[in-house]
Formats: structure tokens, sequence, C-alpha cells
């Protein structure tokens, strides 16, 4: 909890989605004192509402946006290897038919995709007969030809909340539920007002990241006292959640004919992810929520390409986000680059503001962030997470390694071993969720009992205890919808017994619980 005195930092980040989190991480491990503050949980808006992939983006290809694409594909390899728990390369399977482009222009373009950047253990695209193919079975009899290429998967809330495990565990303040209420530029440093419940304190900074995603504009003419000159296109994602539509490992990627791009995905076991849209938006990014149009469009989309057709009614569950896309005056939202833009501004103490960008290129943004921040400041560091891995990504060593990432299950199986006693289906989520860290939740255990309360199904006290002493989670939807997906798979009312658990563990332990990990 904060304390009544102010808080001096030499960067103040405002933004606690996977670029702000990104950012504090890249700038504490440089040695820089860094606070970062988010008006709500970490990640609770565009940074969890993704589709989900480490990609260089296939697409994007013919917009011509090859500089975007090497970019992310080299960010591919580097993410993958970083993260060997919460990633794992994922094989797509793109469907073929008449009405699509021709198949040798696919075929060239995927050429390229494999060939703009290196791949040290991704296997390359090919062209498969989908009769006896094992994802040919799900689909439609009149698809018989599709490709086969390959990218990455990835947790992307719990990406974020690594993110900023790592920057606190390298000295950064992270404050959650903590709103920037206000701004004083001076020349050599900011003062920034927070508000986090009812109690306000100031921060004295050298350096103010605007890293607010839907709200960057919005801070930077707060910040800055004028109109951004940077414009901003939020684009609205939706996805969709179906029970499981096949029971393979690939995953989908159809083209509508309207053109637009859909993916279908393996997910949570038991279900198939569905998405995404593009859409305008104009409302307040804090109301997104899908519409029953979006809904009806991705059933549709589905229904073109599988035996099992779905309907809303089929829908387990939904979730929206707000992209905020660099205004390039594209002719559609699908078209508008998905590439950064870093707003440097020295008039005053420096002020960095980020526009743009995709969950794939984060690493390399903070990195060029940082860099940045380091010479404002007259402090220049060496960049540094390139060859480093995240909270609980050590499963084979401190240096990142191809093998980790591809013999994960290997590992899980040691994890397994290691205590016997856990349940199966337990011992592989923590072990995806929270790699070398399950450790910490397991100490001193020999069985089920050592792990506390089972508060939910599967949901036990000692994890309870681990996300709100080391993840920031203050709630029910904390724990349920982002650091685990166990939503999914249980019933509603578990929902106000983790709630409830949660408000007597800060009770008994104090309201530092919420706000200050161990």
């Amino acid at each position: 909890m904060i304390d009544d005195t102010q808080l001096e930092c030499d960067v103040l980040v405002v933004g606690g989605g996977i670029n702000g989190a990104g950012i504090a991480r890249d700038a504490a491990g440089r040695g820089l004192r860094v606070v970062l503050c988010d008006k709500d949980d970490l990640g609770s808006h565009t940074s969890s509402a993704s589709s989900k992939l480490i990609h260089g983006g296939l697409r994007y290809l013919e917009h011509r946006a090859f500089g975007l694409v090497r970019k992310a594909l080299l960010e591919r390899e580097i993410l993958l290897c970083s993260a060997p728990h919460i990633m794992h390369p994922l094989l797509f399977v793109m469907p073929h038919d008449s009405t699509q482009r021709p198949a040798w222009l696919i075929r060239a373009g995927l050429f390229l995709y494999d060939r703009l950047a290196p791949r040290a253990f991704l296997p390359a695209s090919n062209a498969v007969a989908l009769a006896g193919h094992r994802a040919g079975g799900p689909l439609k009899p009149s698809f018989t030809r599709a490709f086969v290429y390959s990218d990455g998967w990835v947790d992307d809330a719990r990406l974020v909340v690594l993110n900023a495990l790592d920057a606190h565990e390298r000295g950064a303040s992270v404050l959650t539920h903590t709103r920037c209420a206000a701004f004083e530029r001076h020349s050599r440093y900011w003062m920034a007002t927070l508000v986090q419940g009812e109690r306000s304190f100031t921060v004295k900074a050298r350096c103010l990241v605007n890293a607010a995603g839907p709200w960057a504009a919005r801070v930077a003419q707060a910040a800055a006292g004028s109109a951004c000159a940077r414009r901003l296109r939020l684009v609205k994602g939706s996805h969709i959640v179906v029970p499981r539509l096949f029971d393979h490992e690939y995953a989908y990627i159809f083209q509508h004919p309207d053109g637009r791009i859909v993916f279908a995905m393996p997910y949570e076991d038991a279900f198939t992810l569905i998405g995404t849209t593009d859409l305008e938006f104009q409302g307040d990014p804090d109301q997104v929520a899908i519409a029953a149009t979006e809904t009806a469009y991705l059933c549709e989309l589905a229904n073109r390409y599988f035996r099992r057709r779905i309907t809303p009614a089929n829908v387990v569950w939904s979730y929206s986000g707000v992209r905020p896309l660099l205004d390039d005056d594209a002719a559609s939202a699908s078209a508008a680059t998905r590439d950064y833009l870093l707003g440097h501004d020295l008039a005053g103490a420096p002020l960095l503001s980020v526009f743009g960008g995709k969950i794939t290129t984060y690493r390399k943004l903070a990195e060029q962030a940082a860099d940045w921040i380091c010479a404002a400041l007259g402090q220049p560091r060496p960049a540094w997470t390139a060859q480093a891995v995240l909270p609980g990504g050590d499963l084979f060593g401190s240096v990142p390694a191809s093998r980790a990432v591809l013999e994960f299950e290997r590992w899980a199986a040691a994890l397994a071993g290691r205590h016997p006693w856990l349940p199966a289906g337990l011992a592989r989520r923590w072990g995806r969720a929270y790699g070398t860290r399950a450790e910490v939740l397991l100490a001193g255990a020999t069985g089920l009992g050592d792990l506390g309360e089972e508060v939910a199904p599967g949901l036990y006290a000692a994890e309870l205890r681990y996300l709100m002493r080391h993840e920031w989670a203050g709630c029910a939807e904390d724990v349920l919808w982002r650091r685990t997906k166990l939503g999914l798979h249980l019933a509603p009312a578990c929902a106000a017994a983790v709630d409830a658990w949660m408000d007597a563990a800060r009770a008994a332990s104090g309201p530092a619980a919420l706000f200050a990990p161990a």
C-alpha cells in the first residue's frame, strides 16, 4: 500500500497493458526507478482481448507491410523462447476453394512468410490434401485442399502479468486500480497525481510514458496540454467461444467472401475460439461488448466451413477489445496498419507516447522505448530482454532456448513426477500457467490437504494466496478470467465463493495484500 509520502522515480508508466508492462520491465531491468499504474487490473482491456497469437500476420502481406511482418516474425522466435510455459507453436490450416485467391498466389505468399525472417524451430509451410488428414474431418467435404503454416499461441493476459511481475522483481512499483488524475509538467520532471481508492498521492518522475492504449490520445492531450497530433483509429475486435468443434491440435484460418480473415482455434481443451471481427468503434472503451450482429457473423463464417453447425445459442463466452490503431487512412478497419509509433516530446520533461502496435511486437516496442528513455535521461543502458526469459520460463535454464518451447511436455511430466499426489489436470494447468513458479505454490506441500481449502473445484487456497501475494489479483474476475480461464469451466456461482475467500484473506492480512505483492 502507498504511504502518504511523495514517490520519486525515473519513469512513470501510465497503462498496465502489454506495452506499458513491457516498457516497465525493460526500463527496470536497465536500473531505472519505475512506477507503473493502471486504473484497472493489469491487462484488463485490449491486452486480454486479443486472438491469443504470436504471429507475423500473414494477411498483412497483401497490404505490402513487409517490414511489419518481418519485425513480427523475428519477435515470434524470441517470444516463444522467452515464455515456453504460456506460449507454444501452433500449426494453422488454410482451406482453399475456387472463390479465393489462386492457389499459386497463396503458396507464393506462404513461401515469402517462411523466409522473411529466420525460423529456428518452426516447420515450413506446405500444401495438404484434406481427405485423410486429421484437419480435414471436421470440414465440409467441398474443401479438399489446404495449406498449413506455423505461428504461435500465447496466453495474452498472463503475458501482461509476467512482464509486470518481472518489472516488480527488478525494482518497479506496480500499482493496479490506481488512476492518474492529473499531470504537471516542469522543465526537468513531472508531478502526477495518482488516485488509489479513496486516497491520492503524488509521483515525481523524470519521464512520463503514456501507454494508455485506447485512451492514449486522451492522456497525451492531458499531459501536453494540447490536442494530440497523432490520430488513433479505434477498432473493436470480438471473439466467441463455443464447445469444441474438433479434437485435434491444429487451428484454422478462414477467409470470408467479404475478405475478412477469421481464426478457429483449440481453446482450453473443451472449447473452440473463433474470431475476430474488425469494426470502427466510437464509444467508451470501458463499455465495449460484442454485438449480436458480430456473434451471428462469426457463426455464419464458421458454418461455411465446419460440418457441425453453430448458432448464437451455442456461444458459452465472448469477449471484445478496442485496438488503438494508427490512423493511416486505410479504406477499412481490417486494412489499417498494426504497426506502432513512439511519439517523442522533449518540450519540457520527457514525454513518450505509445500509439498502435500488436502483442507480437510488444517486446521490440518496449526495447525501443527504453532506448529513448535512457537517452533522454542521460543514462544510456544496454538492451537486455532479447536474451532473457519471463518469470517461470526458465524450464531448462535462464537463457532462452528453442528446446524449452519444444520440450514443454517433458518438463511438465517431470513436474508431475516430483509431486505424484497432485491431480494430473491441476499439475498440467499449473505448469502451463506458472512454469517453474509452480514450485512456489507447491513449497512444502506433500498432499492436497497442504494446498488449503478447495474454494472452487480445482482452485485451492494456495493458488489464490499466490495470485494475491505475487500477481495483484484482487477479485474473482481477476482470477477466473485473466490469471486463469477457470471461469469457462466452473459454475457462475463459484465467483461469489472466490470473492468471499479473497475478502476474508485480505481482512486477515491487511489491505496491502491487493496492491503490494511480496
